[in-house]
């Protein structure tokens, strides 16, 4: 193929918040030169992904970025998570998000991850037990718990009698609200998990609340008998006692508008995480998973340097996200966080720009900010690269990649869905 090439490029919760009077932010302490020369000969700026007062998370952040609507295009997290594992959900089937978790004699949510070392392993062999104990038998509904990656996984539940199911439901999770087809982070003092409850008056809504409601009062007894908590709590370990669940979906109908269709391009995602991989399988997108990384970073981020380099080749736009700076957002570690974004700068951003074809334009930005401070997803505004073919050089002076430079960018602050005109050329970038 020949012609013009797009890839936004999201770095997951990339954006943090400044503390004043206290250091610069992760991303503004990073060694970064490779975006420092992108940000030098491109144009910068802020996005504002969901606005004021809403703090997405990265479905919805994804969603607006390539410019759909959370709210009115997504069936919810839990069928993007559900299509990004390859989950069978049918007509009439509802899927949830879910986290594995611990949970203290009072019944608080002590942490939300367990520790973050829970492995893929372990949590398979958890959600086995779970799916294996039938615990909605005798509602006629089969619950199939579907671990994807460490603490993560999907509650897929299919109705074998009786009434259908309703994604029209509440979280039980306390540290995400439901809204619409997006989930928005919330923060609370004393974690608890929340009885579910129907959002309408359906039967069927109500039905599902009963069932989630009773599955989620037997799924301790299951979890704290089980071989791998005990193990886990000889060796000084956080159990997996609790799960959590938020924004049930089920399958769209019809099939939303895919992006392809959408800008007149054909398109490829380079995606780590299934929820990432279900909004390429939803919209379209040619699915180039490549998993999350192992334990040699540099390695798997030159694997995506190359993957997305010969998808370009291929494809007229390509997706790529990086799941990196979210997590040690979500722990408050600011050194991991600077250390990851300066992985990514050298790992990912050296080999993908060397040599790449002058005629591609790149934007560079975040689906959401995780501050280090809050420990979690806010509505903070994200800093955004525009960089490549008919791109002129930022007016003015021009500095390093950072929240506080991009904010004195070019491109001034724009919502989320401009990004696409913008980066395909059909919106003016000053």
């Amino acid at each position: 193929m020949t012609g013009r090439r797009y890839a936004l490029i999201v770095l997951d919760g990339l954006a943090d918040r400044p503390e004043l009077g206290g250091p610069p932010t992760p991303l503004a302490a990073a060694s970064t030169p490779w975006l420092d020369r992108m940000a030098r000969e491109g144009r910068t700026g802020m996005l504002s992904i969901l606005g004021p007062g809403v703090a997405p998370e990265s479905d919805a952040g994804v969603l607006s970025l390539l410019g759909y609507s959370p709210e009115t295009d997504s069936p919810g997290r839990g069928v993007l998570e559900a299509l990004g594992a390859e989950v069978p959900l049918a007509p009439g089937d509802i899927a949830l998000r879910t986290n594995f978790a611990t949970v203290d004699g009072t019944g608080v949510v002590t942490d939300q991850r367990v520790g973050r070392n829970l492995s893929t392993s372990e949590a398979g062999r958890l959600a086995q037990a779970v799916t294996e104990a039938d615990l909605l038998g005798d509602m006629g509904i089969r619950a199939d718990l579907r671990s994807t990656v460490g603490h993560r996984g999907v509650l897929w539940l299919h109705p074998l009698s009786g009434e259908g199911l309703s994604p029209q439901v509440s979280n039980s999770d306390p540290f995400y609200e439901k809204l619409g087809g997006l989930g928005q982070a919330r923060v609370v003092e004393h974690p608890v998990p929340r009885e579910v409850r129907p959002l309408d008056a359906d039967a069927r809504s109500v039905r599902t609340a009963q069932a989630l409601n009773r599955f989620l009062e037997r799924v301790p007894r299951v979890l704290e008998s089980h071989p791998v908590n005990a193990r886990r709590a000889l060796a000084g370990r956080r159990i997996a006692n609790g799960l959590l669940t938020r924004n049930a979906g089920s399958l769209p109908d019809p099939v939303p508008l895919q992006l392809g269709t959408r800008y007149g391009l054909s398109a490829a995602a380079v995606t780590e995480m299934p929820v990432e991989r279900g909004i390429a399988r939803l919209f379209g997108l040619k699915d180039l998973f490549v998993g999350p990384m192992g334990a040699d970073r540099a390695a798997a981020l030159r694997e995506r340097a190359e993957r997305t380099r010969a998808a370009l080749r291929e494809q007229e736009f390509v997706y790529v996200h990086l799941k990196g700076p979210d997590e040690p957002g979500h722990d408050g570690d600011a050194a991991r966080k600077r250390e990851v974004i300066e992985q990514i700068d050298s790992g990912f951003f050296g080999p993908f720009l060397g040599g790449l074809d002058p005629d591609t334009r790149v934007v560079v930005t975040a689906d959401h900010a995780t501050p280090v401070a809050r420990r979690g997803h806010s509505d903070d505004p994200v800093p955004v690269l525009l960089w490549g073919a008919q791109v002129d050089p930022e007016p003015g002076p021009r500095g390093k990649f950072s929240e506080e430079s991009c904010a004195r960018g070019s491109l001034g602050e724009r919502p989320a869905r401009e990004l696409m005109p913008l980066l395909l050329g059909r919106a003016t970038p000053a």
